[in-house]
């Protein structure tokens, strides 16, 4: 495992700073609030109760680059009593060592050793109380509408560890709807019982959670082709409108007649969140 030269081998559980963490998920809700039109959960997506003593899992699709803000957004607001940890290619941690003090910790692909890291690392995350990890299903990048949707191995395996855990599965979108900047979107499926996953062969397992996760994917995609807001719980709100001059041009005329300035582009699409 190799987190960058500072803390590399050390475990992430004791590597992790609540205060670090408070300060870059203030910095990057500000950082979605300026790229993103809104951050929404599905209404029906929503997670169930949480069961703080149990170990849990969460697993998503892996469309964008944004998965990582999306992960410390919705954590934070769902799971508040919990630490998250989330597993990280290690060579592209290392461009980011900041990222091992909020829970990131650094794994080899494609390698056995890797592998074996791997999972000693998240037996020891899930053991610790109100810890959970969350981590990308496929392992690579993938666009939202390939299937079947591939398995990480070390995910396949971690109900064998960890049989005690819930699995949630964890659909994520980001599509263009009616402004110039993107939506957010995300689901939860019902979650699967460690114990139940536990009890099936490693192809059978396999099988079994990407089943869930597409059916979450299937479901938020319906939403998201609807282009509807009241479908969703707003988390965040961002920016609408095209921004710059234009935009405080026509602001400035709105306030000089005396009338309310809407810098949506389609005032008919709805609700921003």
């Amino acid at each position: 495992m190799a987190a960058g030269r500072k803390g590399e081998g050390a475990s992430p559980v004791a590597l992790f700073s609540p205060a670090r963490f408070a300060f870059y998920r203030f910095m990057f809700a500000g950082f979605a609030a300026r790229h993103l039109r809104a951050v929404r959960l599905a209404r029906w997506g929503l997670p169930p109760p949480d069961e703080p003593g149990r170990p849990l899992v969460v697993y998503a699709n892996h469309p964008s680059w944004w998965d990582g803000v999306a992960f410390m957004l919705y954590s934070t607001e769902l799971f508040p009593g919990r630490r998250m940890f989330i597993p990280m290619e290690a060579a592209a941690l290392q461009r980011y060592g900041f990222m091992t003090r909020i829970g990131v910790f650094g794994v080899e692909q494609q390698s056995a050793r890797g592998a074996v890291a791997f999972l000693r690392t998240a037996k020891a995350v899930l053991a610790e109380p109100g810890a959970m990890l969350w981590m990308n299903a496929p392992g690579r990048f993938m666009d939202v509408r390939e299937r079947p949707v591939p398995m990480a191995p070390g995910l396949v395996r971690l109900a064998e560890l960890a049989p005690g855990a819930r699995f949630l599965p964890m659909a994520i979108e980001y599509p263009f709807w009616s402004e110039r900047a993107a939506e957010m979107l995300c689901g939860f499926g019902p979650p699967i019982e460690g114990e139940t996953l536990a009890a099936l062969d490693r192809e059978a397992r396999s099988e079994r959670l990407a089943r869930a996760l597409e059916a979450a994917m299937d479901r938020l995609a319906e939403d998201a082709i609807a282009r509807d807001p009241t479908r969703f719980r707003p988390v965040l709100r961002g920016r609408e409108g095209m921004g710059g001059i234009y935009e405080r041009w026509r602001h400035a005329l709105a306030v000089a007649r005396g009338k309310p300035f809407d810098p949506r582009h389609d005032p008919s699409a709805g609700e921003s969140a």
